[in-house]
């Protein structure tokens, strides 16, 4: 605990708690933009990339000569404090939703690094004199440059994560699809009967849809490589000594552990969210996918005794409060949902990056808070969604193929045979009767023995299906 202090700017003095680290810039924020509830502080890894940037910098203007080598080792400490998240959390309390293109989120890690450092000097938190948040920490940089690089550097590191549970999923759509491979049953366009397939067919599928996405995200994802980290304020450089791009590029591959490039034009990249765009449209594509998986399902799993019953989910929790023993889709449901909130996330995103004027865009806290919980929900979403729900699904492979059997689906491969008027004919003849196809080809006597038993007895065989599942 320290103890009350008062902290003056240019708009003037401002009283200061004594048990928090930060300072007058950040205490304004606070009370300008108490409006979303959620707080830097609720996305630490956000955070820890602000602080990751701020010791690339340090680094990088102690090489240069710009900054002693005692206030040097003070920041760089500080950061790494602040990257190892040792309980200083609640010194983010700057809203995410915030005016300013992410300046009170730069002043708020300034000022967290700059009294982590001067108590670490033996100074007293606020001894400015001694080690300032512009300065010093913020020395060679701007919030134009420096937010804009932690932006992208917590969406690839959050980009691990969101790869991890995409390739869970996918692995577990591969097993199911791998062991019902040969589970003949009805496949249907329009929600209409249609032709035959095998489970396995329908959810290697599922599995396919997936991995394209994992692909395509780490594609976008490549487009947030290039920082413009020692831009400056609009990408002049202004303030920034020459070798300093190049030399802070290095030390923050090297802290992040990803390979960074430096932009090849500083003023482009310092207005433009192109990037932003492409990478939330990818997430949005995901919860698509996803959305379609999941009403598949519900419908596949529908019933159990008055609808499809083809799957049987597992059950998770009752499902009424008045109708016993009714067991609901949740978790998929709960995954549309998540997917819903994505979509329209990326809607927020593209509005954002469409309000850039001249040579900056204000609105990026905006596009970091609805990329970062886009990645939130679908990473976590997706874990929940595989353990609790794909796990678990059991094929009920007799109702399968009852159905497929009562259907008109084996028109199609009797077309192969009797052609598709005669085919037509008959399926007509089966719908209006309520009758089993097969006994109309049978009474009708289009078809030798063997070939009645090649269609309606092996139906995967004939229409070429079986060992059709990409694992």
């Amino acid at each position: 605990m320290f103890a009350d202090r008062v902290e003056s700017d240019l708009i003037g003095p401002l009283d200061i708690p004594g048990h928090v680290l930060y300072g007058v810039h950040t205490r304004r924020a606070e009370q300008n933009f108490d409006v979303s509830g959620l707080r830097l502080k609720d996305f630490p890894e956000l955070v820890q990339s602000m602080a990751m940037v701020k010791k690339a910098s340090c680094l990088a203007n102690r090489e240069l000569g710009l900054l002693s080598p005692e206030k040097a080792e003070a920041i760089s400490n500080a950061c790494d404090e602040i990257i190892e998240l040792r309980g200083i959390e609640e010194n983010f309390p700057v809203d995410m939703m915030q005016g300013g293109a992410g300046t009170s989120t730069n002043m708020n890690v300034n000022e967290v690094v700059a009294n982590l450092a001067l108590i670490k000097l033996s100074a007293k938190v606020g001894d400015y004199a001694k080690l300032h948040p512009n300065d010093d920490v913020n020395l060679s940089q701007s919030t134009n440059d420096v937010y804009p690089t932690a932006i992208r550097l917590t969406v690839l590191r959050a980009c691990e994560g969101l790869v991890s549970s995409q390739t869970s999923l996918r692995d577990a759509f591969c097993a199911k699809a791998l062991r019902h491979a040969d589970a003949l049953k009805v496949g249907r366009t329009q929600l209409q009967d249609a032709v035959p397939m095998t489970v396995g067919q329908e959810f290697g599928a599922f599995a396919e849809l997936i991995d394209e996405d994992i692909v395509q995200l780490q594609s976008a994802s490549r487009l947030l490589l290039e920082i413009n980290l020692g831009g400056s304020a609009i990408g002049t450089s202004i303030n920034v000594p020459r070798e300093f791009p190049r030399v802070v590029c290095g030390h923050l591959s090297q802290i992040s552990g990803i390979q960074l490039v430096a932009a090849r034009n500083f003023i482009e990249a310092t207005s433009d969210t192109g990037g932003f765009v492409s990478f939330s449209g990818m997430l949005k594509r995901i919860a698509v996918k996803l959305t379609k998986i999941c009403n598949d399902l519900r419908l596949l799993s529908s019933g159990p005794l008055g609808g499809l019953g083809e799957i049987r989910l597992p059950p998770v929790q009752a499902g009424s409060s008045i109708m016993p023993g009714k067991i609901n889709p949740v978790i998929p449901e709960m995954v549309n949902q998540l997917s819903f909130q994505v979509i329209g996330n990326d809607l927020a995103v593209t509005l954002a990056a469409s309000a850039g004027q001249l040579q900056l865009n204000a609105m990026e806290p905006v596009i970091v808070l609805n990329i970062l919980q886009s990645m939130r929900l679908l990473t976590r979403g997706m874990r929940i969604f595989k353990e609790r729900c794909v796990d678990g699904i059991e094929v009920d492979e007799d109702r399968c193929k009852a159905l497929l059997d009562q259907s008109l689906a084996l028109a199609t491969p009797l077309a192969k045979l009797i052609g598709y008027s005669k085919a037509a004919e008959l399926s007509n003849r089966a719908l209006a009767g309520k009758r089993n196809l097969r006994q109309i080809v049978e009474e009708e006597g289009v078809l030798l023995p063997e070939q009645i038993e090649q269609i309606f007895g092996n139906s995967a065989e004939f229409a070429g299906l079986s060992n059709a599942v990409s694992a």
